[in-house]
């Protein structure tokens, strides 16, 4: 995790994954990132749909140029691979679908690429957990040399049976890359029912990009609202991170591909911006009291 200036912690890093606005075009994805406050926009969609690891090139650089021209970075491309099942096969089918994404990252000028590690299958029971880590820490490796070829980072995100952070950190930990570290999906260690403290303390070391998100319960399920109006504590995960020298992006991750119901991106976009800038210069007036 790279470490900040008091002077730059003023100028923070904020995105937002297209899954907010499966509608917009390409060009209204980064128009509207200028329009609303962004400095990054993650990309996870493309018309709507899972953006595929085999891009046409010309859809690749008409990608790049429509970031480019107006000033937005691309921090990012959201991939689905994971590695998890027993099925030595289909592993091998993941590892060489992201080492695919590890290329278009690399074409596009996206410094990173997300995967899950998965879901082990049903039937697992918890003395397999360490050979699910050893099977993902595996398939992990495999591509870590490309990955550092490339100067593309492999994250591992907080999600699916890698929900709990300590999870993730033994992976991590096993590859052994500078160029596979940690995505902290800020819901799924809380709803597992870890402290802030707890998450930042496994992650601390490999920590290289945060997804922003807030929910509440809702009977055995979550409904995902607002900044500030769900129980995730985003505010003190904010504040932390800043205190221990994160200085990578925030992205507000609003999932309104997967989750209709909930509010339009013209909506959610403004309203997260302007919350999270509250919570930054919250942070700023407590560090120089």
């Amino acid at each position: 995790m790279g470490h900040s200036t008091q002077d730059e912690v003023l100028d923070m890093k904020v995105a937002y994954s297209n899954l907010a606005c499966p509608e917009w075009s390409v060009d209204e994805v980064f128009e509207n990132a200028v329009r609303y406050g962004y400095q990054g926009v993650e990309l996870r969609l493309l018309h709507g749909d899972v953006i595929p690891a085999a891009l046409d090139p010309a859809q690749t650089k008409l990608i790049a140029a429509a970031a480019r021209t107006r000033g937005i970075e691309i921090v990012g491309i959201g991939a689905s691979t994971r590695f998890a099942m027993e099925d030595e096969e289909e592993r091998m089918q993941n590892v060489a679908e992201l080492l695919r994404y590890l290329e278009l990252a690399d074409r596009i000028g996206a410094p990173m690429v997300r995967t899950f590690g998965g879901t082990a299958p049903a039937s697992a029971d918890a003395s397999s957990t360490r050979e699910v880590n050893q099977r993902v820490a595996e398939s992990l490796r495999q591509v870590s040399r490309r990955a550092q070829e490339l100067g593309v980072y492999v994250l591992l995100e907080t999600h699916d049976d890698f929900s709990p952070s300590f999870r993730v950190a033994e992976v991590l930990r096993a590859v052994d890359s500078p160029y596979v570290k940690a995505l902290w999906d800020t819901h799924h260690p809380y709803r597992m029912g870890e402290t802030v403290e707890t998450t930042l303390n496994n992650l601390r070391e490999w920590l290289h990009h945060v997804h922003l998100k807030d929910a509440r319960r809702k009977g055995d399920d979550w409904e995902f609202v607002l900044f500030g109006e769900g129980e995730v504590p985003v505010q003190e995960i904010v504040h932390q991170v800043l205190n221990d020298g994160y200085d990578g992006w925030f992205c507000v991750e609003w999932e309104r591909k997967w989750h209709p119901e909930i509010a339009d991106a013209h909506v959610a976009l403004p309203k997260h911006r302007e919350v999270l800038e509250g919570y930054f210069q919250a942070y700023e007036k407590m560090r120089t009291r």
